[in-house]
């Protein structure tokens, strides 16, 4: 990489800022980084804008207004920017009066990197240097699954149920047990099940007495494949906790009938907990008024067509969108022959924005490019007053 650009500024005259970019991109940002703490705060005085923000204001005063608690869910194509697009808005909303909490539930977490502070172990973290309280939280899905597991796990696998139920002469019943197909429900959850259940974790962090001060939640989504299973889960795991649920009753029957009294219950109530809890957040999802899904993409035709592929499935499954953040647009120039082609093939690619029936009625918001990574509270700040307008 250091030998191509070199190439490129031996080759064309460019502008002594570019080269001073490029130069410190490379020998401070790559090569000192690696002899450094893991937890660096980019110095606000460090961040300079290269792109444009003359365009793409995206509504900030409507998002900002009212008291009541409200959802933001950032998604989009992996590499697109979304963990600091959602960071710098959770600090732009505590900047603004509201309590917020960041939370990020895909499974290659940068949530600790964009905050340069450890948010790890499932627990909420007070962020530092915002005017209201903001929380930060990295949740890990799998860990989150546990839960589940262990509870279904109380009831046996289907195989094992059917047998004990044949043997006590409870065939008709094990019969019916084994057109639940528990088995295969327990061993292979399907994908997306850990991340909703990481999403139910949150909400009973939220209905606790101790959160319920904030008044803005903001989720930083795997990418895009999970986000689609994630969304369009709640239906299915609304049908497999019923069939665990099924099962509890009939388990219940027939031991009442055979011991004279009613088995333990302890894990079908965790069961129900959950169930209710996928239910609250399937409507959640698709309450307009309190929830809003936010694509992030970059100017590329493939990023830009993975992210009318995602409004789509959204739309299909009723998802409030309003907003599409284009990030890392860059400015007009004309001393950079390299920069005003990449230019040139990104306003294409907004141009294909504008005329995309998927996402050409949504507000569009440009993030502009900037030459360093943006990490610590001050740089996200920065980037909140360059995009949240």
């Amino acid at each position: 990489m250091a030998a191509l650009v070199g190439h490129i500024l031996k080759t064309q005259k460019h502008s002594s800022f570019i080269r001073s970019v490029t130069r410190r991109t490379i020998d401070t940002s790559f090569f000192s980084s690696l002899h450094e703490p893991t937890f660096k705060i980019t110095p606000l005085s460090q961040v300079r804008l290269l792109g444009s923000c003359t365009e793409g204001v995206c509504g900030f005063d409507e998002m900002v207004t009212g008291k009541e608690r409200k959802y933001y869910m950032l998604g989009g194509k992996g590499g697109v920017g979304k963990t600091s697009c959602a960071a710098s808005l959770a600090v732009r909303f505590a900047n603004h009066g509201h309590p917020t909490m960041v939370v990020s539930t895909d499974p290659a977490h940068s949530l600790s990197d964009s905050f340069a502070q450890d948010l790890r172990g499932g627990r909420l973290v007070p962020v530092e240097g915002v005017e209201s309280p903001l929380y930060a939280l990295e949740i890990n899905p799998e860990k989150s699954m546990e839960e589940f597991r262990a509870a279904s796990q109380k009831l046996g696998d289907g195989t094992g149920v059917k047998s004990l139920m044949q043997s006590m002469g409870l065939g008709m019943i094990a019969d019916q047990l084994g057109d639940l197909k528990l088995e295969e429900l327990l061993s292979t959850p399907p994908p997306g099940t850990d991340e909703i259940v990481a999403i139910s974790k949150v909400m009973q962090f939220l209905e606790s007495q101790e959160y319920n001060m904030f008044s803005r939640i903001v989720f930083d989504t795997a990418p895009t494949g999970h986000t689609l299973r994630l969304l369009s889960l709640p239906d299915f795991m609304d049908g497999s906790v019923g069939k665990l649920m099924k099962l509890k009753k009939k388990m219940g029957s027939a031991f009442k009938s055979l011991l004279g009294k009613e088995p333990q219950n302890d894990g079908p109530d965790k069961l129900e907990k959950l169930k209710e809890r996928v239910e609250k957040i399937r409507d959640l999802f698709q309450d307009s008024d309190t929830t809003e899904f936010i694509i992030v993409t970059i100017p590329t035709v493939m990023a830009i067509s993975e992210s009318s592929r995602l409004h789509a499935s959204l739309k299909k499954e009723k998802i409030s969108v309003k907003r599409l953040i284009v990030n890392q647009v860059l400015p007009p120039t004309s001393d950079c022959k390299f920069c005003s082609m990449r230019r040139k093939d990104q306003m294409r690619a907004i141009e294909m924005i504008h005329n995309d029936s998927e996402l050409g009625g949504l507000r569009l918001c440009q993030a502009p490019l900037v030459d360093m990574e943006i990490r610590g509270v001050p740089a996200l700040k920065y980037m909140g007053d360059k995009l949240w307008r």
